[in-house]
């Protein structure tokens, strides 16, 4: 059975454009966005490099997708030399001794074509951080309005935690995690 003991993954240098009909304020937190969605799933919208440490023996596959390996090494004798490795039915690799191994790849896609549903998740979650912090995960309003006009807000110490689920945008990327 393989384990996976490491995932070095790089920050994109740049994250997919800002879909279109954004508020201003959340036009400006598009890249947030799209770094929390993909922290949230396994696919990658945006191309970087990876370093992967695994160890076998078993059948290995890339947990994050779409990924190209560029490089496959095996620790022996106190360093990591190269080695050639068969593929599986399943976009694996098949992993004879127990390593470990390191594998370089590269992630993402920056000219694929970003489904209908993440683009709205990036959509909602963009908007729900930009809303004022008085009222985003608000549980609970009440406007008093008398001689003295009175507010008071109720709301979860985890509004901004939980912003994929409150916002809609986690159930939009099930199919992507």
């Amino acid at each position: 059975m393989t384990v996976t003991l490491k995932q070095l993954e790089n920050i994109p240098e740049a994250y997919p454009d800002a879909p279109s009909g954004l508020s201003t304020a959340a036009a400006a937190l598009a890249d947030v966005a799209w770094a929390r969605i993909e922290a949230y799933t396994s696919h990658r919208y945006s191309e970087r490099s990876v370093v992967w440490i695994v160890e076998g023996p078993g059948e290995w596959s890339p947990p994050l997708q779409p990924a190209t390996i560029t490089r496959a090494e095996i620790f022996a004798a106190g360093y990591y030399e190269d080695v050639d490795l068969e593929p599986t039915a399943f976009d694996g690799v098949w992993l004879t001794g127990a390593g470990p191994y390191r594998f370089t790849a590269t992630v993402g896609d920056d000219d694929a074509d970003i489904p209908a549903a993440v683009t709205e998740a990036v959509k909602r979650l963009a908007e729900y951080l930009a809303q004022d912090p008085g009222t985003a995960g608000a549980a609970s309003e009440r406007v008093d309005v008398t001689d003295i006009e009175s507010v008071s807000v109720s709301r979860s110490p985890s509004w901004m935690a939980r912003a994929l689920q409150n916002s809609g945008a986690a159930d939009l990327l099930r199919g992507y995690r």
